[in-house]
């Protein structure tokens, strides 16, 4: 038979299949689409009780990784929740890098993967370690905040780190005049502005690149829509945003506060992760993204089919590895930050 034949037939098969395809119409597309979700949703919980795996989501996960989790929350409260569980041998935590590094540091028995190596945090990148110590020679004897958002080699040159849910209490807790805070400038004005403790920023401009898309003009327009919203952002948003807001505060604080308030409407400025986690969670009410574009790209690199992946294969390449005396650096700032929060309760 010859290539051409074969070529022929390959060719025909094709076009008779996109001929099918164009037939089909939108909802049995959709509905083929969530049948393939919900059978690999089912194989990932069958494959995490023979594993004896724990698998941990942040809230900007997409909302079939999130249907699966043990978990699902900031980082932190994540890697918090991992240490308190006893049982599980196996972490998988799906979120970015420094997120699965904080969890290893605090988890140290077990082994922790991430489903996609790649999906690393631009933020977290402008802060490497040469950057806060070159920070702390220039300002000697200045203490060193970092957010919980920098990588572990980073965290071990920090004094104590914090999260964008207790940055202001840490640092008022440290008792400076001043202090060197990174990486995100933005959460570091809104300590400053918060505490009045003079905030050297490391590096100089430090950002999230998906909080730095809100402008104040996006606020305002939805405002002018929906009149009895409530508006909440992020901290990681400029200094302008947050004065445009009702509500200032983490992830974490952010669902708290919708699932209490006695509002029925609102506004969030933050990655649309968290919009479709208190949608799902929070009933009779009703939550509108500030900006429906604001998605984390390097969040959503991970899939359910990779974290299948990682429960089947345990690829060495997916498994996250601090160094001792890196993670035992860090560990020491992470449990100076639980110190100083208990302080004075």
């Amino acid at each position: 038979m010859s290539k051409l034949f074969i070529c022929a037939v390959a060719e025909l098969t094709i076009v008779k299949k996109e001929a099918e395809w164009k037939k089909t119409s939108p909802l049995k597309v959709v509905g083929l689409f969530r049948g393939r979700v919900r059978r690999l949703q089912e194989e990932i919980l069958r494959l995490k009780e023979r594993e004896n795996a724990f698998i941990l989501a942040h809230n900007y996960q997409v909302p079939e990784i999130q249907e699966v989790a043990d978990a699902v929350g900031d980082s932190l409260e994540l890697a918090r929740i991992a240490q308190k569980k006893r049982g599980p041998d196996v972490i998988v935590f799906s979120a970015v890098d420094f997120m699965a590094e904080t969890a290893a540091i605090l988890n140290p028995d077990r082994e922790v993967y991430v489903p996609d190596p790649t999906a690393r945090c631009p933020m977290a990148l402008m802060c490497p370690r040469e950057v806060v110590s070159e920070a702390k020679r220039v300002h000697n004897g200045v203490p060193v905040v970092l957010y919980i958002n920098t990588l572990a080699e980073a965290k071990a040159e920090a004094d104590v780190v914090c999260t964008s849910a207790n940055a202001p209490t840490i640092v008022e807790k440290v008792g400076a005049e001043r202090v060197l805070f990174g990486p995100d400038k933005n959460l570091g004005l809104y300590v400053e502005k918060i505490t009045g403790v003079r905030v050297i920023p490391v590096p100089e401009d430090g950002y999230c690149y998906v909080h730095t898309m809100f402008e104040p003009r996006h606020i305002a327009r939805l405002r002018r829509r929906h009149p009895d919203a409530v508006v909440m952002v992020h901290p990681e948003c400029t200094l302008e945003v947050q004065r445009g807001a009702d509500f200032v505060g983490s992830t974490s604080q952010m669902y708290r506060y919708a699932k209490d308030s006695k509002h029925e409407k609102f506004i969030v400025g933050t990655e649309v992760g968290l919009v479709d986690r208190m949608r799902r969670e929070i009933e009779g009410k009703t939550f509108i993204p500030a900006l429906s574009r604001a998605v984390c790209k390097n969040m959503k690199k991970n899939t359910l089919e990779k974290i299948r992946r990682v429960l089947l294969e345990k690829p060495p390449e997916n498994l996250v590895m601090v160094p001792e005396d890196v993670a035992n650096k860090a560990k020491r700032s992470i449990e100076r930050m639980l110190e100083l929060s208990e302080k004075g309760k």
